[in-house]
C-alpha cells in the first residue's frame, strides 16, 4: 500500500505538526506534501523524511510562518497542483486546505481534520486573535467568501473524515455536511513526570498568547486573590499581558522543553480559560499529575472530569474563574488517576486508532470501487 501525507505547511512547531509526526512515523516511507517548509522553524525530524513541496516554496517569503496570512490567495492552487498520481492512500492533516488535494478516484482521500477553517468559517473570532495586521484586516472580507467556496467545494474531495474531537466533529457536520469518526490528537505523555514533592506554589499556563485564549482572565483573577502564577509562551499578546500582570503573576514568553516538564510538574494547578477545538496542554498538566481549571467549552467539555482531573467555570468571566479556584482549592486529587486519564490519549493510543481506520477505510473504498456496476 502505497501512502502519501499532506499537511497544510510545516513553518512551525506546534500540534498539527506534532500529529504529522506521529503519522509518519507509522508509515516511515511515506513522503510528505506541503505547501511550504520551514526547516529551521520547526521540527527537526522532518530533515528525515522526503518532504514535497508546492511552487510557493519558491515564493520569496511564503514559508515564514510571520507572512503566510498574505499568501492566502495561492494555497488553494498549491495543493490542487500537487501530483498524488500511484498512491493508494492520501492521509491529509488540515486546519485549512491540505484537504483540498485532487485525486483519482481509485485513491482512497482520508482526511484528519483538527478544524474547518476558522478564518473562512469563524470569521470573526479569527479576526479577534489580533493575529493579522490592519491592512490585512481590511482586505480579507473581500476574500472570505470566495476562500468558503472552495473550502466547501473541496471538503467532497475528502473519501473520508477523521475529526480530533466531537467539537470538530460537529463542526464538520454543520459546514460541510459530512459525517466523520474521532480519534483525539496525539499527547507525548513520555514526555512529562509526575514529581515525588512538587511545590504547588504556583498556577500555570503553558499557550500561544494571543487574544481568543482569554488567558488575560487567569491573569485577572490572581491579580484578585494575590495568588502566584506563571504564563509560558510567546505570540502577539504578549506586551498587553504583561501590562495587566500583577505583582504575583510572571509571564516568562517562551522557556526550554526542559523546563516546561519541571514547570508542569510542580504547579498547583493549570488554567485553561479559552476555548479550544481540542486542547492538548491540560492532557500535559494531567501526564504530569497536576489538575487543571477549564472553560466549560469546546474540546475542554472532552478531557477533563469535574471534580476529578479538574473543576470547570461556566461563564467566560473574572468572577467565574475566581469562584471555580476557591473550589478547586477545596479538593484534592490524586496525580496517578490523573495520569492514567492522560495516557488514554498517548501517541500509542492515537497511533493504534489512526492504523485501524485507516486499513478499514482502504478496504472499504477499494470495495465501494471496484463494485460500481
Amino acid at each position: 500500500m502505497r501512502i502519501a501525507i499532506v499537511h497544510d505547511d510545516l513553518t512551525q512547531r506546534g500540534g498539527a505538526e506534532r500529529v504529522v509526526e506521529a503519522m509518519h512515523s507509522i508509515w516511515p516511507s511515506a513522503p510528505i506534501y506541503t505547501s511550504v517548509y520551514d526547516a529551521k522553524n520547526t521540527f527537526s525530524t522532518f530533515t528525515k523524511c522526503e518532504v514535497c513541496t508546492s511552487y510557493m516554496q519558491k515564493i520569496p517569503f511564503a514559508a515564514s510562518a510571520k507572512y503566510n496570512k498574505f499568501f492566502l490567495i495561492f494555497y488553494p492552487t498549491a495543493f490542487e497542483m500537487l501530483d498524488l498520481r500511484g498512491f493508494d492512500v492520501v492521509l491529509s492533516s488540515t486546519t485549512r486546505f491540505a484537504h483540498g488535494v485532487i485525486t483519482s478516484p481509485e485513491t482512497c482521500h482520508i482526511s484528519y481534520c483538527h478544524s474547518p477553517s476558522r478564518f473562512a468559517w469563524r470569521y470573526h473570532e479569527y479576526i479577534s486573535e489580533g493575529k493579522i495586521g490592519k491592512i490585512f484586516e481590511r482586505v480579507i472580507p473581500l476574500l472570505v467568501h470566495h476562500i468558503r467556496l472552495w473550502d466547501y467545494i473541496a471538503s467532497k474531495r475528502v473519501d473520508y473524515y477523521i475529526a480530533n474531537s466531537k467539537n470538530t466533529a460537529r463542526r464538520l457536520l454543520k459546514f460541510y455536511d459530512v459525517n466523520s469518526r474521532v480519534v483525539y490528537p496525539p499527547v507525548e505523555t513520555h514526555r512529562f513526570f509526575i514529581e515525588k514533592n512538587p511545590t504547588l506554589d504556583y498556577y500555570l499556563i503553558v499557550s500561544r498568547l494571543v487574544s481568543y485564549k482569554k488567558i488575560d482572565l487567569a491573569i485577572q483573577a490572581c491579580n484578585q486573590l494575590s495568588i502566584p502564577l506563571k504564563v509560558v509562551g510567546n505570540g502577539p499578546d504578549l506586551k498587553r499581558l504583561r501590562s495587566i500582570a500583577g505583582s504575583t503573576v510572571e509571564v516568562l514568553g517562551r522557556v526550554p522543553d526542559g523546563e516546561v516538564e519541571k514547570l508542569f510538574a510542580n504547579c498547583k494547578g493549570f488554567f485553561f480559560p479559552g476555548e479550544e477545538d481540542f486542547g492538548i496542554a491540560p492532557l500535559e498538566a494531567m501526564a504530569s499529575g497536576r489538575p487543571v481549571i477549564a472553560y466549560r467549552a469546546g474540546g475542554a467539555i472532552e478531557t477533563v472530569v469535574d471534580g476529578e482531573t479538574g473543576v470547570f467555570f461556566d461563564e467566560p468571566t473574572v468572577e467565574s474563574l475566581v469562584n471555580a479556584i476557591k473550589r478547586f482549592e477545596q479538593l484534592v486529587f490524586d496525580p496517578i488517576k490523573l495520569r492514567l486519564h492522560a495516557e488514554k490519549f498517548s501517541i500509542e493510543v492515537f497511533q493504534k486508532q489512526i492504523s485501524i481506520l485507516l486499513e478499514n477505510c482502504f478496504l472499504e473504498h477499494n470495495y465501494k470501487y471496484k463494485n460500481i456496476s
